[in-house]
């Protein structure tokens, strides 16, 4: 359940490469402090792999990342985001947990400890929206989306938290 009372936290979304969770190819985050966007953050990401088969869902190629930096040499700017927060928020949760789980461990990493809320689950529970993709909810609460670029998911995601709590 999502700490209702809460107005710290970070959304998050991944857009990966292949159908392995340490794929990620660009990764969006929003951080919230006091109930307000404090900043945000969408990169690029190098993965482990060369295969790219989900090119036709984000438009990220190979060649685009090819120069950007690993998830491991891009985790000093993505930690900060996850310090300090109640909760990491993500539509899908367990994709994105899983994401950067797989991340995390790949490259040995520390795993962030905050918790991760769901807003999938959260659109069910306080608007009673169906279906529940990420479109859906943002068209519902006539939210700004650009669907699968990773900043835009991760905007999304924190305006729907947001929302939530002033319901």
């Amino acid at each position: 359940m999502i700490f209702v009372h809460s107005k710290s936290f970070t959304a998050i979304d991944f857009e990966t490469a292949n159908r392995y969770r340490n794929s990620a190819c660009a990764v969006g985050l929003v951080q919230v402090r006091g109930g307000r966007v404090a900043r945000r953050l969408t990169r690029l990401i190098r993965p482990p792999f060369a295969c790219f088969q989900f090119t036709h869902i984000h438009g990220i190629t190979r060649g685009e990342v090819a120069a950007e930096p690993s998830f491991a040499e891009l985790w000093p700017e993505l930690a900060p985001y996850f310090e300090g927060v109640d909760f990491i928020a993500a539509h899908n949760r367990g994709f994105d947990r899983g994401v950067l789980r797989a991340c995390c461990d790949w490259y040995g990493l520390p795993m962030p400890d905050a918790p991760f809320e769901c807003t999938v689950a959260l659109a069910r529970r306080v608007w009673g929206i169906y279906p529940t993709k990420l479109s859906d909810v943002a068209r519902a609460l006539r939210i700004p989306l650009h669907h699968h670029d990773a900043g835009s998911d991760a905007a999304a995601c924190a305006q729907i938290v947001l929302r939530s709590l002033a319901a």
